[in-house]
């Protein structure tokens, strides 16, 4: 069953209606977001806590309290005896529920050079600018710093003892004072922990005494000189981070993780009991000229409904209390929250059933405090529901090594939902209503950035905290030359070739077209459900003459009904045809897109047997494109027999082009799939495919050599030699995670290729991270999007990476999203224009979609593969067929 199909307005149909389109939005939208870094301080235990009660007999008393709790209507939501469990927090001494004070804000690690600042750029390349293609003025959602001041910084380190305030302004109020005092009014940036200065204190430590202002208490507060930060310091830019987020601050916007949002700009959508904030992504980067700041709009959706609320929800459609919590935990887990109290952001990882807002935790002074006893005293906030279980989120690296506790424990009802679910992703009309509001052209997207720079001229506070520091932002935005790269020609079949448009769009030439290469089928099977059988069998019909049209020939199929469209129906039916002989193609029809019937399906002809098979929905079939439909299914089971419907001449010869992505497994959150997809002739149409799973980086980087390897012994048998070069694009990449790339997955490549090649000359191999997830937009001197085939090298880019911005793929509404690029490895010594050239053909030869895309085939065609098997298959196909885009 395919799953990408055409952006609204594309104007392209489908095979089936089950899928997702390409990689391609307009923006980051409704993408909830990941909480930021977190103050250092004390936080939740390291562990779960443990139940008081013990044994068999225990455990079926927590259940029996649970389902009575729920069933009292509104009342108490029971997880265990209210004084069970307990866990080893700091209470007093910190925020034993929370992450610290500084949740979502930028703190300044002075001990490691940043990921992303690391250099990956090969020193021996002259340059990575090309020059193919014809030039285009662009400019992009950066704003130049005008002015950056050009003396050291001092970074401070101040504690509070007691050590139990978390609350950054009150830490602030704490320190101003003295500091005015101190530095005769200069500026200082304060995050809670860290203290930056532009001035040096008179001593390298300092002690005072300080009032909160609200009760009189008092602090004694130590500033403890740290280290300076010279201008050409990996953090110094950093700094101005902070200092740009204050700025933010300041302008009434509300921070609710890494990300500023304006609250009163917010916008309802009533129906469907949604709000959506507008906000700012920003950052400062040294670029390849200049500092720049990147500025881009998001949105946070929020919900109506708290945690509390939608664990009630799975409690009314669940039959027995472990119904109840398996059904909540696949719902929650996963999913982000917001907590009322302080409008911080949190990633569900678990759910504790054993811990309610009763329990007690151990706090730093070696007392004991319960849940509900901290929030009353803390945030004077009264929880109602006493046995509700508690939700866990796990603090990331970084978050543990400032010294934060490994999981936060937050109280459901004081959080609230965030994001879209499945369901809600799958109304129409929900998705319609948030697309009308998030969906942004280019030019209404530069007007709301200009907007957000004119707000930091007129607001007094900001104007003044700039000042101080010797910084102005440029009024526009930065400016520059791109190019658009040559457009391909699409080679059919019959030596037919015809060119490819500005739209990028060749699905007229297709239908009336010989594939490129046709793989004919002569026997197959289609199994459908009784009732559907007439709308089935006038669809296969229009599958077989769209076929033929194409130069492909379908024989009439043996057709297979079925009494019910139960998974047992399905498997029964399958089994039957199975057991009398293995048929080319098996089609099946479903009545609609339950994931369970789907993947008991792909199941049984990818694990069970080696057998093609395609889905079909009904409703595809009483679609009124039904026959625009059914010629894409016919390109699709072509595909999938080892067909290809078009090519792209690329001169490169010898060479395997390889695309590798990760997809966690649904079933297992410890477990995930790597899947790899190389190429195996010169024309990028056929494929050898590996998927293995994996539960750590070593796993992983041995798979992926192993399957490599794999890739390699097959691209012989297919070509009588191994390949003079391999191109490996790797997705699933962070900015964290490219040293571990270079040091073990490259390290284990390199490994592995003498003993495939046997003493000949080693191939010359070339990595190539390729990230979607970007801030960065680009756009036209007409504040229009840039055409498929604009590519940028310069000016915004990073001059310690060899890397470029490409976009590929046409949008219809919104605003285009470039993929990056990043070269983290080159024996190759490709030309940047080879490279680029390269990149961009291999985006014409994804074979579910009649145009371009946002990454190369190779790519696309592993994240398609990790998709399935992560989310539905959960184990790895059977290796029949690994030379057959069957994932299709």
């Amino acid at each position: 069953m395919s799953q990408p199909q055409a952006p609204a307005g594309r104007g392209r149909a489908r095979a089936t209606a089950r899928g997702k389109p390409p990689p391609q939005t307009q923006g980051r939208g409704t993408e909830p977001r990941r909480p930021g870094p977190p103050a250092s301080g004390p936080g939740p235990s390291t562990a779960p806590p443990q139940p008081t009660v013990a044994g068999r007999a225990g455990a079926r008393t927590v259940e029996k309290d649970a389902a009575q709790g729920i069933t009292s209507g509104m009342g108490q939501l029971s997880v265990g005896s209210a004084t069970s469990g307990s866990t080893t927090g700091n209470g007093n001494g910190g925020n034993p529920i929370g992450r610290g004070a500084m949740r979502g804000r930028r703190q300044i690690d002075s001990s490691y050079v940043p990921a992303e600042l690391l250099q990956t750029r090969n020193k021996t390349l002259a340059t990575k600018q090309g020059s193919q293609g014809t030039p285009v003025a662009l400019c992009a959602n950066y704003f130049p710093l005008k002015t950056v001041t050009n003396w050291c910084l001092y970074h401070y380190n101040v504690s509070f003892n007691p050590s139990d305030e978390d609350r950054v302004f009150i830490k602030k109020q704490l320190i101003r004072d003295k500091l005015r005092e101190l530095t005769q009014g200069s500026g200082f940036l304060f995050d809670g922990n860290s203290l930056f200065l532009s001035v040096k204190l008179p001593q390298d430590n300092i002690e005072f005494i300080a009032k909160r202002h609200y009760d009189e208490q008092q602090f004694q507060v130590t500033i403890q000189f740290t280290n300076d930060l010279q201008p050409s310091d990996p953090h110094y830019l950093q700094v101005f981070g902070v200092l740009v987020r204050k700025c933010l601050g300041a302008l009434n916007l509300q921070l609710i993780g890494r990300n500023y949002f304006d609250k009163e700009a917010r916008q309802d959508i009533p129906r469907f009991n949604l709000s959506l904030w507008p906000g700012y992504i920003n950052s400062i980067r040294q670029h390849e000229r200049s500092i720049l700041m990147c500025a881009e709009i998001t949105t946070k959706v929020m919900r109506k409904d708290t945690a509390l609320e939608l664990a009630r929800a799975c409690y009314q459609s669940s039959k027995d209390a472990q119904a109840f919590q398996d059904t909540f935990k696949k719902t929650i887990i996963g999913t982000s929250v917001m907590t009322k109290y302080n409008d911080r952001n949190y990633r569900v990882d678990d759910v504790d059933f054993k811990v309610n807002p009763m329990s007690e935790f151990d706090t730093k002074d070696g007392g004991k405090m319960k849940y509900v006893d901290y929030y009353q005293n803390k945030y004077n906030v009264k929880i109602t529901d006493l046995r509700q279980p508690l939700l866990i989120s796990k603090s990331k690296a970084k978050e543990i090594r400032s010294g934060q506790k490994e999981f936060v424990y937050l109280v459901p009802e004081l959080c609230q939902m965030t994001g879209l679910t499945d369901e809600m992703v799958s109304n129409i009309q929900l998705m319609r209503a948030v697309a009308d509001i998030t969906r942004v052209g280019p030019g209404e997207r530069i007007n709301r950035l200009l907007k957000l720079n004119e707000r930091f001229r007129k607001v007094p506070q900001v104007m003044a905290d700039l000042k101080q520091w010797n910084m102005s932002l440029d009024t526009d935005l930065v400016q520059f030359k791109g190019r658009i790269l040559p457009p391909f020609t699409i080679k059919a079949g019959n030596n037919i070739t015809y060119p490819v448009g500005r739209d990028t769009d060749w699905t007229r030439e297709l239908r009336s077209n010989a594939q490129f290469f046709s793989k004919d089928i002569q026997n197959w099977v289609v199994i459908v459900p009784e009732r559907n059988m007439q709308n089935a069998q006038g669809f296969v019909g229009m599958i077989i003459k769209a076929a033929s049209g194409m130069k492909i020939h379908f024989a009439h199929p043996k057709f297979v009904p079925i009494p019910g469209v139960r998974i047992s129906d399905y498997i029964s039916a399958i089994d039957k045809v199975l057991g009398d002989g293995l048929p080319e193609l098996l089609m099946t029809f479903l009545p609609n897109n339950r994931a369970d019937t789907y993947a008991a399906i792909k199941k049984k002809c990818y694990i069970d047997r080696s057998v093609a098979n395609q889905v079909i929905l009904d409703k595809t079939t009483q679609n009124k494109g039904a026959l625009s439909i059914a010629t894409k299914v016919a390109i699709q089971m072509n595909c999938k027999m080892g067909g290809a419907p078009w090519a792209v001449p690329v001169p490169l010869k010898n060479l395997m082009v390889v695309g590798f992505d990760v997809n966690h497994d649904t079933n297992q959150k410890e477990r995930s799939f790597g899947a790899l997809v190389a190429s195996l002739n010169n024309s990028f149409s056929r494929y050898f495919s590996a998927v293995s799973a994996h539960k750590d980086g070593g796993e992983l980087s041995r798979d992926f050599a192993f399957n490599l390897s794999l890739a390699l012994r097959e691209y012989k048998i297919h070509n009588n030699c191994l390949p003079e070069r391999i191109v490996i694009y790797r997705d699933g990449v962070g900015e964290g995670q490219i040293p571990y790339v270079k040091d073990t997955e490259i390290k284990a490549v390199k490994h592995m290729l003498p003993e495939v090649y046997s003493g000949s000359p080693l191939p010359k191999l070339v990595v190539v991270v390729v990230t979607k997830r970007i801030n960065t937009r680009i756009f036209t001197a007409k504040r229009e999007n840039p055409v498929p085939g604009t590519v940028v090298d310069d000016v915004i880019t990073f001059p310690h990476k060899y890397d470029f911005f490409l976009v590929s793929q046409t949008v219809r509404q919104g605003t285009v999203s470039p993929t990056s690029y990043n070269v983290i490895h080159d024996e190759c010594d490709f030309a940047p224009d080879h490279l680029q050239r390269l990149t961009y053909a291999l985006t014409h030869v994804y074979y579910n979609w009649s145009g371009t895309v946002r990454v190369p085939a190779p790519c696309q065609y592993a994240h398609k593969l990790a998709y399935l098997v992560g989310t539905l298959l959960h184990q790895a196909p059977s290796d029949g067929m690994k030379n057959l885009l069957y994932f299709l």
